[in-house]
């Protein structure tokens, strides 16, 4: 049994399709382990209490240095003995330190196409509006591994989505979610948690 850190900022709604997944046994061999947030106001939050999921706040406010809070977090996934970190809309970068104590163990969801509208500076709604700024007619979200760069790691699944005429951008947040995010990411750890993702060479490979 894979057991699931899950790292959220927010509301936590990729939270939620990854914990719908696992109770409708879309994800299998999974469970989740901890929730932990780096905002304490955070829904997601309280989304993990509501399954009984152990949920953690971990704030770099409450921490002297950035490297006492990254400890903290780490030290926080080993208590755990979480197998998977999974990043669900988490909001702050992820030091060498835990890239290297989680080798190909961590994955990201991004609300792009990687590798467009990736990197620093991009993330949230700053995707969408770079998205339809550049007047794309096709966007979606990756799910890939992290490693020491920003979205550089190797790509496990991707999903397009239409941008349509008169989209905002939070319009367009909402259907790449709806129509991507929610569904790669539970996606992405059930192939996961059943030993169908290979690395080679830098790159994913999926067995059936």
């Amino acid at each position: 049994m894979l057991k699931l850190g899950i790292l959220v900022s927010g509301g936590g709604t990729n939270l939620q399709a990854i914990l719908d997944a696992i109770e409708e046994k879309k994800i299998t061999n999974a469970e989740a382990a901890v929730v932990i947030s780096n905002n304490a106001g955070a829904y997601a939050l309280e989304r993990a209490r509501k399954k009984g999921i152990p949920a953690v706040c971990i704030s770099p406010k409450n921490y002297e240095t950035r490297e006492v809070f990254h400890r903290a977090l780490l030290d926080e996934l080993q208590k755990n003995q979480v197998d998977l970190v999974v990043l669900a809309g988490y909001l702050v970068a992820i030091p060498p330190m835990i890239v290297e104590a989680y080798p190909n163990r961590i994955i990201n969801i991004h609300p792009s196409l990687i590798p467009s509208f990736c990197g620093t500076g991009f993330y949230g709604l700053k995707v969408h509006e770079g998205a339809l700024g550049r007047g794309v007619k096709v966007t979606g979200a990756t799910v890939h591994f992290v490693d020491a760069g920003t979205d550089t790691g190797p790509i496990i699944l991707q999903k397009a989505v239409e941008v349509r005429e008169g989209d905002t951008p939070e319009i367009l947040q909402r259907r790449v979610m709806e129509e991507a995010e929610w569904k790669i990411l539970p996606q992405a750890i059930d192939l996961i948690a059943n030993g169908k993702v290979a690395l080679r060479d830098g790159r994913v490979h999926i067995s059936k």
